[in-house]
């Protein structure tokens, strides 16, 4: 009998997943600070689930550039009440953490997945975590922490080979631990340790990226690569003026079939979504 992270994983509800964020943090670069409270984060995790998120991705460490990393005991004060509510209420919760003595205290709170940025190399206890539940794992492209990631950008032989042949090795890296192939979902990393033109080379290469037939998650929202894209005299495009872009780059993921979105505009995300499966198909959104 399938497990409950196996069959989250290999569901086919016909389109991608919605995995809406919630960023308990002060310092994020899309939302810092406005979720901060507990009940503001909970507030804002039942608002995504009844604009139609599958999934709340709860973070209580920012991973822009630059950011400095807090300490374990505040990143757990952050997310688990928010994690324990959410689940309580009945949205399936995802974790976003590299930690893992906050991924096992979100498992405990009612996790169903852990989003691991680092893919195991920040804190391979994580796997270990994560073989011993029955939870999905995202497994990240990473190089660095975002101190410093920005320095990590040349790849060999070319970006997207270095990113499968990356990943390859942490997949290897997890199945060793214990974890369960059929609970793997594998994220490129848009914008960690990627420049503007090496994060539209993996968007257009997404099919050459995946090892095996492990599905994908892709977390472009917002980031600065779109902002780049649309950047005018002024500069980049400011965070918040990004999302028209993101909705277009949705519609051309969900045309060729990865499993999850991780947006912070589910109701735009869901909308794009909406035309693609009509589009496609033509059946009711």
């Amino acid at each position: 009998m399938s497990s409950r992270a196996s069959t989250l994983v290999a569901a086919d509800l016909g389109r991608p997943r919605v995995m809406g964020v919630v960023n308990v943090t002060p310092d994020s670069f899309s939302d810092g600070g406005r979720f901060m409270a507990t009940d503001a984060a909970i507030a804002h995790g039942l608002a995504l689930l009844d604009l139609g998120a599958d999934l709340i991705d709860v973070g209580g460490e920012s991973t822009r550039p630059g950011a400095t990393r807090p300490v374990v005991s505040e990143e757990l004060d952050r997310v688990v009440p928010v994690i324990a509510a959410l689940a309580e209420a009945g949205a399936a919760i995802s974790v976003d953490t590299m930690r893992a003595e906050v991924a096992q205290a979100a498992v405990d709170a009612g996790a169903l997945v852990v989003n691991d940025v680092s893919g195991g190399l920040a804190d391979p206890r994580i796997l270990d975590v994560v073989a011993s539940a029955d939870v999905a794992y995202v497994l990240m492209h990473w190089r660095a922490h975002s101190t410093e990631m920005q320095e990590h950008t040349s790849y060999a032989a070319g970006v997207v080979a270095g990113v499968r042949a990356e990943l390859s090795s942490r997949v290897d890296e997890a199945l060793a631990r214990g974890v369960d192939p059929t609970r793997l979902v594998l994220d490129p990393g848009l914008g960690f340790s990627k420049t503007y033109a090496q994060n539209w080379d993996l968007v257009r290469h997404l099919d050459q990226v995946t090892v095996g037939s492990l599905p994908i998650l892709v977390g472009a929202s917002r980031k600065s690569f779109l902002g780049h894209l649309l950047a005018d005299d002024a500069g980049p495009r400011p965070v918040p003026q990004r999302e028209f872009a993101h909705n277009a780059l949705i519609t051309l993921l969900a045309h060729h079939g990865v499993w999850g979105l991780r947006v912070h505009d589910v109701r735009a995300c869901r909308d794009a979504l909406a035309v693609v499966t009509q589009w496609q198909d033509g059946t009711e959104p």
